[in-house]
């Protein structure tokens, strides 16, 4: 994912897409992750979730490989839809074999987990820099990439300590939380709209608002991710003596304070410290609230993430009207009103634990 994230720009050069039709490219991976609940549901009440994760794994790279290849906008549109669903359903596997295993160890591991992944997405991005710098084409770089990445996925896999046992599943179309998991969905809502906005727009916050230079302005993303995953490092720890609702809700609070702080910085670099303390302050809501969905089962959790990547589908695009209409300034300063609402809903969410 953080090479397809790093290459979009060579992407759209490649089929001369505008920033119009960019957008709408872009929310199609998010409408992907939206209508995926049916796909997930079925792959793990057929197969389990160890091989979901590998055939939605070994799919999401077939997928990375035709996103390289798409020759026009539409065939374009249609392999980021199905980015979406396999890395939507990646995720729901992968959670779920996780909070089956925090389950019977009785330890918490997510967050570790989900800090690895914030790894990858760096690792990603900056390989997608140097594949950029080094001008490789995305379809090189991707078919590059898939090869050995299969083999890594095909390797744990088979080192898995996870049953194959299936899941009994509701076959809906599209799936609401609901009851006490309603709150946990909510805040999977809003932390996808806060994250997407943040990455989405924090670099064009810095350009426009401060002028900062075209190698400055990325770093806004990368110190809001670079401090997210040290935190994801040590937020099991952190669970256990804290507790997850107590640290989600100081979180959100700090992440508004960084937010705040960024926007009435007197420049870029200073501005750089408040999006870093936007990552410390949103880095565990994620692994937390997937925790707690996956604790109430797997369809639990594919619930909770479809409203989840639903705000992912929602945030940039509102931010970008708030910023056409009020300004950039107003734009970041939404996103850290949406940490407060978050807070909010955390201090009274029963099941983060």
């Amino acid at each position: 994912m953080g090479s397809w994230a790093g290459r979009i720009p060579a992407l759209a050069e490649r089929v001369q897409v505008s920033h119009s039709a960019l957008s709408m490219v872009l929310l199609c991976g998010g409408l992907g992750a939206v209508v995926s609940y049916p796909i997930s549901s079925f792959m793990m009440g057929r197969f389990g979730a160890r091989k979901s994760l590998l055939f939605s794994g070994l799919a999401l790279l077939c997928v990375l490989v035709s996103i390289g290849m798409a020759p026009t906008v539409p065939r374009l549109m249609l392999s980021v839809l199905m980015l979406g669903i396999t890395a939507s359903t990646f995720d729901v596997a992968i959670n779920s074999a996780a909070t089956r295993r925090e389950k019977q160890t009785g330890k918490s591991e997510l967050s570790m987990l989900h800090g690895i992944g914030c790894a990858g997405g760096l690792a990603g991005a900056t390989l997608g820099s140097l594949m950029a710098s080094m001008k490789i084409a995305p379809a090189t770089h991707f078919v590059m990439l898939a090869g050995p990445l299969a083999l890594v996925l095909w390797g744990a896999f088979s080192l898995m300590d996870a049953n194959d046992s299936v899941e009994q599943v509701e076959k809906k179309s599209f799936s609401l939380p609901r009851g006490p998991l309603a709150l946990l969905g909510l805040l999977g809502f809003l932390g996808s709209m806060s994250e997407g906005s943040i990455a989405d727009w924090s670099g064009v916050f810095l350009k426009e608002h401060f002028g900062a230079s075209d190698g400055l302005a990325p770093l806004a993303l990368s110190s809001f991710s670079v401090m997210m995953l040290l935190s994801r490092m040590v937020g099991d720890k952190l669970k256990l003596r804290f507790g997850a609702r107590r640290l989600v809700t100081l979180g959100s609070l700090v992440s508004a304070c960084g937010l705040f702080f960024a926007v009435l910085a007197p420049n870029a670099v200073v501005a750089l410290a408040g999006f870093a303390v936007a990552g410390l302050g949103l880095s565990l809501l994620f692994p937390f609230v997937f925790s707690a969905a996956g604790a109430q089962g797997p369809m639990a959790l594919a619930a909770v993430a479809s409203m989840a990547y639903s705000g992912s589908l929602m945030g940039p695009p509102v931010i970008g009207a708030v910023a056409h209409f009020v300004g950039m300034q107003a734009a970041i300063a939404y996103v850290g009103i949406l940490s407060l609402g978050i807070a909010f809903v955390a201090s009274r969410t029963r099941l983060l634990k």
